[in-house]
């Protein structure tokens, strides 16, 4: 485990000087700049310069190899060590979005958009109430205003005149019956025949 540190750090301290010398670069051409004139530039460099530069180019692809081999080996390390928890991808997958959803809940935004959303929904239903109310006293106006009525007494009597005068009351059967009578032109039953027949 202590060769793995000491390794791991000196593979930390060789990166970051790589990248930072990464990092430093000559300036790239801009778009319509004379690219020819920037690839002349090893011919200014000297032979010397030029073999400084390809040793260094080999010591840098050994040392991301290195880094390569190295992260190779930590990943299987990592598996190794979820498997002997019993941690598998779903678990980790799982746990990943609850993580996730926690630090979405967590934030500003999310607690804003959340209260606003819930207040929409609030104002939304007291709409709906209203307009529920709106429209069933709409619908008793209806109901109550001179036009129902007289429509509603032109109804009755033209299901006087079609069915006859019959007693209020009476079952689904008698209804039928008495609807049947009606339109093959039959006398109706009376409604002692009706109770002597069930």
């Amino acid at each position: 485990m202590e060769l793995e540190r000491r390794v791991g750090e000196d593979l930390l301290l060789r990166c970051a000087a790589v990248w930072g010398g990464l990092l430093r670069t000559d300036p790239v051409p801009e778009e319509g700049e004379d690219v020819a004139a920037t690839i002349g530039a090893t011919e200014t460099l000297s032979e010397e310069e030029q073999e400084e530069l390809r040793r260094e180019l080999a010591k840098v692809e050994e040392e991301i190899q290195t880094l390569s081999q190295v992260l190779a080996a930590k990943e299987k390390h990592l598996a190794e060590i979820k498997r002997k928890l019993g941690i598998n991808s779903l678990q980790e997958l799982k746990q990943n979005i609850a993580k996730g959803w926690q630090d979405v809940t967590a934030t500003s935004a999310y607690k804003k958009t959340s209260e606003t959303l819930s207040q929409a929904g609030q104002k939304a239903s007291a709409a709906f109430s209203s307009v529920g109310s709106v429209i069933t006293k709409k619908l008793e106006d209806v109901k109550n205003s001179p036009t129902f009525k007289s429509f509603e007494e032109k109804v009755e009597n033209l299901k006087s005149k079609v069915g006859g005068t019959k007693p209020a009351g009476g079952d689904f059967g008698e209804v039928l019956n008495s609807t049947a009578n009606a339109s093959a032109g039959a006398p109706e039953p009376l409604p002692e025949q009706m109770q002597a027949n069930p």
